[in-house]
């Protein structure tokens, strides 16, 4: 199975709204603290900052806007709830659900593109990066590594910031 198949055969069993799911995510899960540092950062260097997922927009959203981020972009997939289950709405019709890499290379038509990430939804827009960070222990380290592809290892934003930076 696809990705993009496997994300939408989990959502058919989510049930509730997209205010439910958000309560649960915010008592379960954490923005990187140094995030927003880093998102400043990038804001006064004119470094676009933008979230790329295969995850659901609305929700990391709201993820953002909970910690003072709502200003980063986000680019991915939509979703509409029932109750008979959610039904995701694809950026577009690549096996992920949402080509990365394309968005990678519409951004490096503009300049150099770092990427930042962490999973197998990551492989490609990886490679198709200039610079590339891999989060510490997850499939992407461990592919980038395989490949023989030039990467950096990090476990929070503190860590990228003054690689890209200083």
């Amino acid at each position: 199975m696809s990705l993009r198949d496997t994300l939408a055969s989990q959502a058919r069993f989510v049930r509730g709204s997209l205010e439910e799911a958000d309560e649960l995510l915010a008592a379960s899960t954490r923005v990187d603290p140094s995030f927003a540092h880093f998102s400043q950062r990038c804001n006064a260097a004119g470094v676009k900052l933008t979230i790329v997922s295969s995850g659901i927009a609305p929700l990391i959203a709201r993820a953002l806007e909970r910690n003072g981020l709502g200003h980063v972009p986000v680019l991915a997939n939509d979703v509409s709830t029932g109750a008979d289950g959610w039904v995701l709405h694809f950026r577009d019709d690549s096996l992920n659900g949402h080509d990365k890499a394309a968005a990678v290379r519409e951004a490096a038509a503009h300049g150099k593109v770092a990427y930042i990430g962490d999973g197998y939804s990551d492989y490609e827009a990886a490679l198709a990066a200039e610079l590339r960070f891999a989060k510490k222990g997850r499939s992407l380290e461990r592919y980038l590594r395989d490949c023989g592809v030039a990467f950096t290892s990090f476990s929070s934003f503190a860590e990228v910031e003054p690689a890209l930076f200083d």
